[in-house]
């Protein structure tokens, strides 16, 4: 049933985004956002033609977004995304794959056992889909944020979290500048991968480079541990190849005097289109006075997500690391 109903709302979305596009000659993700906006408020803040807004009307009085379940929406627009990112050069135009973040959605689940409010941050937040496929399978009260600097991007993630009837709020700013915000209980993200070009940003940061361009994980990782409640945990996706590179020796003593490593889970390198684009899920825990380092860390290699049996026998392991130390 929730296929079907992902699959309705999906056709209904694209097809209308589709027509909107043609009408207006705007890229697909613009006019998703448009759709999505006009859906939700019954107007649009861009100055569509007299056609574009018709069709809105039509579509609008056709079909209720807002009836159906919130993982279905969030799984419909993420679909939509994606056909809109189908062959994007842009780095920060790519979207976490669903598996992914369901799997991250249930490491933080683990790792927020216990508590009853949980303050939920991701600084880079795209179109939110990570966010709240999180922020969904978490049961406690949890509260939001999101920050993103494309502002077609964060208009999805808006509208997304609106139709999901998810009360957040979002930053529209480059993600390593300070933040109005008291730190966060969670930090979730996958972390955009490259060089920063702020130069005089970066100057502010442990991580910076000593030459050149400083890499934009890595002053991401630092943004999100200063964002962090002391206790507080970090589920950051990260690329396999984060330890090899140039300045990790740098990366390995921040994070050696901010914070406690819980884990590294790998992911499966068949959901990825390259091996230089797999990724893994990095555990973190801020230091306080009262943190102390896992007994030993978490370290573990994802089967396909297709393989049931394995991956049964892997969550068993991970299942099992939880209690031992404690957390679970």
């Amino acid at each position: 049933m929730e296929h079907n109903n992902v699959e309705t709302i999906y056709t209904f979305l694209d097809e209308t985004t589709e027509q909107v596009g043609r009408q207006t000659e705007q890229p697909y993700l613009d006019s998703l956002a448009f759709v999505l906006e006009y859906f939700f408020a019954g107007e649009t803040t861009e100055d569509l033609n007299e056609f574009a807004l018709q069709h809105l009307r039509k579509k609008a009085n056709e079909f209720v977004i807002s009836s159906f379940d919130r993982e279905e929406i969030r799984k419909s627009i993420q679909l939509a995304t994606l056909k809109g990112m189908h062959g994007a050069t842009q780095q920060q135009h790519l979207i976490t794959p669903d598996t992914v973040a369901m799997f991250a959605g249930y490491l933080a689940n683990k790792l927020m056992k216990g508590r009853e409010q949980i303050r939920l941050f991701d600084p880079a937040c795209g179109t939110g889909n990570l966010l709240t496929a999180v922020h969904n399978q978490l049961p406690q009260q949890t509260a939001p944020f999101g920050s993103e600097v494309d502002v077609t991007l964060i208009r999805i993630a808006l509208m997304s979290a609106n139709f999901q009837q998810i009360d957040m709020e979002l930053f529209h700013q480059d993600s390593l500048r300070p933040f109005l915000m008291e730190p966060a209980d969670l930090i979730v993200s996958d972390l955009p991968v490259g060089y920063y070009p702020d130069d005089i940003v970066a100057n502010d940061f442990e991580l910076k480079a000593d030459e050149g361009h400083s890499y934009a994980h890595h002053l991401l990782i630092e943004q999100s541990i200063k964002y962090t409640k002391e206790g507080g945990y970090l589920v950051l996706i990260i690329p396999n190849f984060l330890f090899d590179s140039d300045q990790a020796s740098k990366l390995n003593a921040f994070l050696q005097k901010n914070a406690h490593i819980f884990g590294i889970v790998q992911l499966p390198e068949s959901i990825f289109k390259s091996e230089q684009n797999a990724k893994s899920i990095f555990l973190l825990q801020k230091k306080g006075q009262n943190t102390k380092a896992p007994k030993e860390a978490l370290m573990a290699k994802l089967p396909s997500f297709k393989n049931v049996q394995a991956m049964n026998d892997i969550l068993v392991k991970i299942n099992q690391w939880f209690k031992q130390e404690g957390i679970s």
